[in-house]
């Protein structure tokens, strides 16, 4: 069977969906149960609209893992309190790894060739975060001596990337996090020299920290404090394996393995041409001994019909939509 990794075509992308779907109803219980729970003949669904995404919530309430592996090796979302967070089971660590590596050089390059510097503070103060495993792992392939994490010390942030105007450079940093030091910055009277060797990557959140903004306003506010147009995005939870990165506009691209679907905000069952807003469905073939099939409470819709080009638009009010609260007992 061809690897997730060598996926060409849709055709592949499609065969390999519906062969883990069919893997995933017979090994993992969580999902099987949710399945039959639907009342669902697992042998008519034929294409990738038919086959049933699991609601992410079930990532905090079941352990979603393969019956034939045991693993001590969890990620868990960050959350605001530690009461009823996700985790996720992680049965193969190189498959993480290697979706890390492709996805990274398929839209911005070779780690090798970048120093990663990263501003993750809430990250950083709690375990089993994958985005911070996502993280050390770039800076190991990178090898570059001037790696590092910082936390609430934006001195010592501003001078390094003054030093390093001169070399490639990405700085990783959760929003309220860059936000903060933008304030800094500001306060201090004290502007970055201007590099077009340095990149950020905003992975998303406020976590309560800061005034909600469109994302427009924020890459436009981001661009300017960090003297820079390369304001990137990245998408990705504790629940996936996979990474989609926006290069700009709010503009998503998935990887090869993976692929996006716009359900309908009032039937979680129907979905969304392109160009129209409902919740967002992943497909991750990275997730094979877990669940590739995740309905996520994010707003989104597709730019193209090919399911790999995406915006990002806010979270869904539960309160307005039904069927994603369906849980197995």
């Amino acid at each position: 069977m061809i690897s997730i990794f060598d996926i060409t075509t849709e055709q592949e992308f499609e065969n390999l969906a519906l062969t883990t779907f069919r893997y995933q109803y017979k090994n993992i219980e969580v999902y099987r149960k949710f399945v039959d729970y639907l009342n669902i003949d697992v042998e008519k669904i034929m294409s990738l609209d038919k086959i049933p995404f699991l609601p992410i919530e079930m990532f905090k309430n079941h352990q979603i893992l393969d019956k034939n592996i045991s693993t001590d090796l969890y990620f868990q979302s960050s959350g605001t309190t530690q009461m009823n967070l996700s985790k996720h089971f992680i049965a193969d660590e190189n498959i993480y790894q290697e979706s890390i590596y492709k996805s990274f050089e398929q839209f911005i390059g070779k780690p090798e060739d970048y120093i990663f510097l990263g501003l993750l503070p809430s990250y950083l103060e709690k375990q089993n975060s994958s985005l911070i495993y996502m993280v050390d792992f770039l800076m190991k392939k990178s090898g570059k001596p001037e790696n590092g994490y910082f936390l609430y010390n934006h001195a010592d942030l501003f001078n390094l990337l003054n030093e390093l105007k001169d070399k490639k450079v990405i700085l990783f940093g959760v929003s309220f996090a860059l936000l903060d030091f933008l304030d800094f910055c500001n306060s201090n009277s004290q502007a970055l020299i201007k590099s077009n060797n340095l990149t950020v990557i905003e992975t998303g959140g406020m976590k309560g920290r800061k005034e909600e903004m469109t994302k427009d306003e924020l890459l436009k506010i981001l661009q300017n404090g960090f003297s820079t147009e390369q304001i990137y995005s990245e998408y990705s939870m504790t629940e996936l394996l996979s990474q989609a990165y926006s290069l700009g506009k709010n503009i998503y691209k998935c990887p090869n393995w993976m692929r996006v679907l716009i359900r309908n905000a009032e039937d979680p069952f129907g979905y969304e041409k392109a160009g129209r807003t409902g919740a967002v469905n992943i497909i991750d073939l990275a997730n094979i001994h877990s669940c590739s099939f995740i309905a996520t409470q994010d707003l989104g819709k597709l730019l193209i019909e090919d399911h790999k080009k995406f915006q990002v638009l806010g979270r869904i009010d539960h309160s307005d939509i039904r069927g994603c609260s369906l849980l197995v007992s």
